[in-house]
């Protein structure tokens, strides 16, 4: 297995539909896990929510560290964990869900769902620290 890898040592993993895991502290400091579309953009992951009231986003505000996996479920198996603190703001909302939803439903599903959708937030996290492996070398 290969360790100490980099985002872009992993192929086209995080251009894969594949539903991350997002995992943010209860006020019990339990960690809650969601499981979410994610969008790999500018070197980071954004995740959309449907807004304030959504747990996730309750979680963040009230303390910002988080962590995401991304892993395939196929061999060989690769896959990457993200540390960091998120940030929670509005921009680009419509335009993630557009992206997004093409990329896990179909081209044309994005825009049909943001054409329904009232305006959400994006979680938007970037690495603080990384961890990433690949069984590639031992198929």
């Amino acid at each position: 297995m290969r360790t100490n890898l980099r985002p872009e040592d992993l192929g086209d993993l995080l251009e894969q539909p594949i539903v991350a895991v997002l995992a943010t502290r209860r006020s019990d400091d339990t960690v809650m896990l969601s499981p979410v579309w994610f969008e790999w953009r500018d070197g980071g992951i954004s995740v959309w929510a449907h807004g304030e009231t959504d747990g996730k986003v309750r979680h963040i505000r009230r303390d910002p560290r988080v962590s995401v996996v991304v892993a395939n479920s196929a061999w060989p198996y690769k896959g990457l964990e993200i540390r960091g603190d998120a940030k929670i703001t509005d921009d680009g909302f419509f335009e993630i869900v557009r992206r997004t939803g093409d990329r896990y439903l179909g081209t044309g599903t994005g825009d049909r769902m943001a054409a329904e959708m009232n305006l959400g937030v994006v979680i938007r996290i970037e690495p603080g620290s990384v961890r990433a492996w690949d069984y590639t070398d031992e198929a």
